[in-house]
């Protein structure tokens, strides 16, 4: 079997499980009466929930800042909590239910310190 057929079908597949998780994702939010990210508007009081993809830790203005990028299947918010190195449970892979006001920095969809509640 040619090596590049190989490749496009496990391409596919990762494509196939990347829209049935966004799919997954989008229904749970809806059927619980959840806002999704795509639709909730900046600078007023949200709930969003979704799961962690990433959580880097990047300093700023000198003091330690914990980043982790939340994905509903609709799009994508960073979280950041200031003076934060570390929160025991929020790690990628991790489902998480947020509350807090949506900001724009730099064209991203961002959110400080938001009350979270780590799901099962």
């Amino acid at each position: 079997m040619p090596r590049q057929s190989v490749i496009r079908r496990g391409l596919r597949r990762w494509a196939n499980h990347e829209r049935d998780e966004a799919h997954e994702l989008r229904r749970t939010n809806q059927e619980q009466g959840i806002t999704s990210i795509a639709d909730s508007p900046d600078r007023e009081p949200v709930t969003v929930q979704g799961t962690v993809r990433t959580v880097t830790l990047r300093p700023r203005g000198g003091a330690p800042a914990l980043e982790a990028e939340l994905y509903d299947g609709s799009g994508v918010l960073t979280l950041i909590w200031l003076g934060r190195r570390r929160i025991t449970g929020v790690s990628p892979g991790r489902w998480i239910k947020v509350r807090g006001r949506i900001g724009r920095q730099q064209r991203m969809r961002v959110m400080f310190n938001p009350r979270y509640e780590l799901r099962p």
